[in-house]
């Protein structure tokens, strides 16, 4: 497989993973402080981050030049998750995972203004047909939903925390330095732990962790290992290959997984006329995963 062929596998993967911890954060959001949980999450994914990183590549001293990047990138993912979980208080999972599908756009904005990467028409396209087809999912073909779609406090939260993720794909290649994806992971969860139990540490003092309900524990494994870790490789890891606009554009997918992850959790199953989105969003990933051949620039970011 091509550097590009990976990346797209490593979202996809990424697109199931973070699929379901709408659906599970949804269940837990009002049962333990998000900033409490946020860090649980992180401490957690470190350690296993860390250990996978020792395992592999090593921690090489040269990571850790420089430490102030893994402060902002912990900074913006941080952001992202705690206000996902203030988010998901007052909204449902669907409704979250529409407010998701802007990140793709929020994302080539960002890395125009850091990278200068230029969004070609295809791509352009593509974004326009994944965001319809996600939009059919999420208002589950009801045109009378979508015309009566309220944008509740939940959501404009929430919508601050993609602005926080979008920011975040592109930061990842503009700081990173030549370390691997696990050990730059490493650094970022580790900052971001660091930022979250200052910030946080009145919460995490004030939560009952020996009490706590077995679903808010199975769900901070889940979210740690999962949607945290694994999550933080696979998108630095896409986000060192691919433009950062095809880097979220895999977000198109998730309110699709959302559905089916629903679906496991004993809600009502979708109909027929909803997989019209479903093959939308795979038509766009489709236009995303053909190449398109750019003249050579000696001075111009990878756009591929």
């Amino acid at each position: 497989m091509t550097p590009q062929a990976r990346g797209h596998l490593a979202m996809i993967t990424f697109s199931v993973l973070v699929a379901g911890s709408f659906s599970l954060g949804s269940i837990v959001a009002n049962q333990i402080a998000p900033l409490a949980i946020t860090a649980g999450r992180f401490l957690i994914a470190a350690v296993i981050i860390g250990i996978a990183a020792l395992a592999t590549t090593g921690l090489p001293r040269s990571a850790a030049q420089a430490p102030w990047r893994y402060a902002v990138l912990g900074g913006l993912f941080a952001t992202y998750f705690v206000l996902m979980f203030y988010g998901l208080k007052t909204a449902d999972p669907v409704s979250t995972s529409a407010v998701f599908t802007l990140t793709p756009v929020m994302s080539a904005v960002a890395g125009w203004v850091l990278l200068r990467q230029i969004t070609t028409p295809r791509m352009a396209f593509a974004l326009t047909v994944g965001a319809t087809g996600a939009l059919w999912v999420i208002f589950r073909a009801d045109w009378q939903s979508f015309r009566a779609f309220e944008i509740g406090g939940g959501e404009i939260i929430f919508f601050w925390g993609c602005m926080a993720h979008a920011i975040y794909t592109p930061m990842v290649r503009k700081l990173n330095r030549g370390e691997p994806a696990v050990v730059f992971t490493f650094g970022t969860l580790v900052a971001g732990c660091v930022i979250l139990t200052v910030v946080g540490w009145s919460d995490i003092r004030a939560t009952d962790w020996a009490n706590l309900p077995l679903i808010v524990w199975v769900s901070l494994l889940y979210l740690s290992i999962f949607a945290t870790a694994s999550s933080f490789v696979l998108v630095q890891f896409a986000a060192l290959r691919l433009p950062s606009a095809k880097v979220m554009a895999y977000t198109y997918l998730i309110p699709s997984w959302v559905i089916l992850w629903e679906i496991a959790l004993g809600r009502p199953a979708p109909t027929v006329m909803v997989l019209v989105g479903v093959v939308l969003t795979a038509i766009a990933l489709v236009l995303l995963l053909k190449s398109e051949e750019q003249p050579a620039k000696d001075t111009a970011p990878v756009s591929e």
